[in-house]
């Protein structure tokens, strides 16, 4: 059986995660997602530290929250790093991620 690379690297990251995790996911994140983190090169460690640590989580639509939070991602320049979530479901999916310069627009004030 031949496997593409896009698959070989969602198969290392999710086994990263696994292990990382402790063997257990509070996350799971879609093959999409995946290939988000990968295609707008966010560091993966960025992803997992606003999924487990995020400043804000922000309803969205439908079942969908905003995980997000404000960094410098090591370009000097901070980024609203937003994570898609749908936690309706058991475990939580990762749907997307992306970033933003575009802070004010995305952020809530209390």
């Amino acid at each position: 059986m031949v496997v593409s690379e896009q698959s070989r690297r969602y198969i290392v990251i999710k086994y990263r995660m696994e292990r990382e995790w402790g063997g257990r996911m509070k996350f799971e994140i879609s093959r999409h997602a995946h290939e988000e983190i990968g295609r707008r090169e966010i560091p993966l460690n960025i992803v997992e530290a606003v999924l487990h640590n995020p400043q804000q989580i922000v309803d969205e639509y439908g079942n969908k929250k905003a995980y997000q939070s404000i960094i410098d991602i090591g370009t000097g320049k901070d980024y609203l790093v937003r994570v898609i979530v749908n936690d309706a479901i058991d475990p939580a999916k990762v749907v997307t991620v992306y970033r933003t310069s575009k802070i004010s627009k995305y952020w809530r004030q209390p």
